[in-house]
């Protein structure tokens, strides 16, 4: 185990996932510089990584020459970026509304006629995904925090967009993160389909020390990344189906706040980033039924500088992160590369970081992290989403001070 994080550079292969076979990681004749770690300042914990790789791994920077832009502002208080089919982007809004802008960042509509949102905190209006068939059906699905019981809580909806993209008809909720709890913290909430249709939500744990263990409970919907149909419902060959203790719709626990979730778009594994305390965020590919430890094991600290539990960051039956910071950067949206406009960020995993005021770029090679960058750190702006598939093979950013960024090859 290294005591330090500071090395000269080095030579390695990366890995480059053949676009032929979902499980080939196949290495490359190129050979990329890795310089020192980006992370500069000192970390909040002595804790040790589990395994050489696991932080402050080699940095890599991008050799393509970039084109940033930024093509709308002032738009409001976005939290979550998707394309739509004609190239267009759909951005919500936290007040409870959704806006969608060209590709080059001019308004088209406001969408309205959602449910309303509890917009205080970090609550209100959170992600969006577009139904798989959306082309044929318009239907779109979202979360958001609504009032319930006698608190709030995470929510699923969904609703079909008119045909002249300002109201959504008949919107209805499919699914509650019960139990409801008096909080205005850690909702999550990011949602991604599968191949096969079935909708992924992330919850959080509510933040609060009451709250925290429901994340190792199986009967608490908190601190999950539950599975669910697009009806609402339990998917059948979910893990705890079962277990009639267990919430059926539960695919993986032991999370603190999720806020980022995204298929990789060649292995199809479910990768996700969660916010640690001070230290400690995450980024995990999920596997059904497994417990990633919040908050039995981490490698952060409580906010007053005391230790989290016991202080451990290991512990039998429970997951390690692929890859941790500290201190911590706050991740939120993440989303794969899938153009190669940008030849080196093919398949790479891009996160938007709040507390960091950057754009990460990881390189991932056999479901590890084999490089890391940091984009526009120059503008002071906290990154609340990144859309990396877009048709016109740029990445969009949406941050938290309302502007949409558009980064791409310059010509």
């Amino acid at each position: 185990m290294r005591k330090n994080f500071s090395f000269i550079p080095v030579f390695i292969l990366l890995g480059i996932f053949s676009c032929n076979d979902d499980n080939a990681n196949t290495a490359t004749d190129e050979t990329v510089q890795l310089g020192n770690p980006v992370e500069t300042q000192p970390p909040h914990t002595t804790y040790k990584p589990a395994f050489e790789g696991q932080t402050r791994i080699g940095s890599v920077k991008t050799q393509t020459k970039l084109s940033v832009e930024v093509i709308a502002e002032n738009i409001g208080r976005p939290w979550a970026i998707v394309d739509m089919p004609n190239g267009n982007l759909l951005v919500t809004d936290k007040n409870g509304y959704m806006k969608i802008f060209t590709e080059n960042g001019i308004l088209q509509s406001q969408v309205n006629g959602f449910p309303n949102v509890d917009n205080s905190g970090q609550g209100g209006m959170l992600d969006v995904a577009l139904d798989p068939e959306f082309s044929s059906n318009r239907m779109i699905y979202w979360s958001f925090s609504e009032a319930y019981g006698n608190g709030n809580l995470t929510a699923v909806a969904k609703g079909k967009l008119s045909a002249d993209e300002k109201v959504i008809e008949n919107p209805m909720v499919i699914y509650r993160a019960e139990p409801s709890y008096d909080g205005s913290l850690h909702y999550g909430s990011r949602l991604a389909f599968d191949d096969a249709g079935n909708l992924y939500v992330s919850t959080g744990e509510r933040s609060d020390l009451v709250t925290r263990p429901q994340a190792q409970a199986l009967n608490s919907a908190l601190g999950k990344i539950v599975r669910i149909s697009k009806n609402g419902q339990p998917v059948s060959s979910n893990p705890f189906v079962a277990d009639a203790t267990a919430k059926p719709e539960i695919y993986s626990y032991g999370h603190r706040n999720p806020q980022g979730m995204a298929f990789h778009p060649v292995t199809k594994q479910l990768w996700e980033a969660e916010f640690g305390a001070m230290g400690g965020d995450e980024i995990n590919f999920i596997e059904a039924g497994k417990n990633y430890g919040w908050p039995i094991i981490s490698y952060g600290l409580e906010y007053n500088g005391s230790k989290i539990g016991e202080g451990i960051t290991q512990k039998e039956g429970m997951e390690q992160p692929v890859y941790y910071w500290d201190p911590s950067i706050s991740p939120s949206g993440i989303d794969f590369y899938t153009g190669n406009a940008v030849p080196e960020w093919q398949n790479n995993l891009f996160l938007g970081a709040l507390s960091g005021q950057h754009i990460i770029r990881l390189v991932i090679t056999n479901n590890k992290v084999a490089g890391e960058e940091r984009l526009l750190a120059d503008k002071n702006e906290r990154f609340r989403d990144v859309l990396g598939r877009h048709q016109n093979q740029s990445l969009y950013a949406i941050t938290d001070s309302g502007k949409i960024y558009k980064i791409s090859k310059a010509k």
